[in-house]
């Protein structure tokens, strides 16, 4: 029950510090998103350091298609370490803007949903960055554990423009992938 009570308590400062801007000018996500291309898993690059990812490393989502246009989502960390214990939270998301579908609305836990914006993305899908309007939060996310150094660079130089610090980015450590 405290566990609960703890959880519940955070959540309630999370979603009323979302209403914080760092930025007056508002956030502009992509022209488009085709939902079916971004679904399937995606690893995270760096991210701002948020409360509920405490600890975990070698962090994925991971997107499909529900019935009724929802998308279900599945985070994976391991706790510690990249050998440390598996962490798994299933939520799920809607589209809140059709006309691009790039503003999604995300949830692990009724009632209580966080803002999924995505603010850059690869023409062939092969990497994201995802914010939200206050920019609190903040992900960069690849198709692979790892990404090209350049692209990274590009991404971190047009981050300024959207009103986010790359200086509070925390890279994510992954597990290498077999080929």
């Amino acid at each position: 029950m405290k566990q609960t009570i703890t959880l519940f308590s955070l959540t309630l400062v999370m979603f009323s510090c979302a209403g914080t801007t760092i930025s007056d000018s508002p956030l502009t996500v992509v022209d488009t998103v085709d939902l079916n291309r971004y679904l399937g898993k995606w690893y995270e690059i760096a991210s701002y350091p948020a409360w509920f990812q405490k600890g975990c490393t070698g962090s994925t989502a991971e997107y499909s298609l529900l019935p009724g246009s929802k998308i279900q989502v599945v985070n994976r960390c391991h706790k510690g370490s990249l050998d440390g214990p598996l962490k798994e939270s299933k939520g799920k998301a809607e589209v809140v803007d059709t006309a691009t579908n790039a503003k999604l609305k995300v949830w692990f836990f009724w009632p209580f949903k966080g803002n999924y914006w995505i603010i850059d993305l690869n023409p062939d899908y092969q990497w994201a960055v995802v914010g939200e309007p206050s920019r609190k939060y903040l992900w960069i996310l690849s198709r692979t554990p790892t990404m090209d150094a350049t692209v990274y660079q590009g991404i971190l130089g047009r981050l300024p423009q959207k009103g986010y610090d790359p200086d509070r980015l925390r890279r994510t450590d992954q597990v290498a992938v077999a080929k």
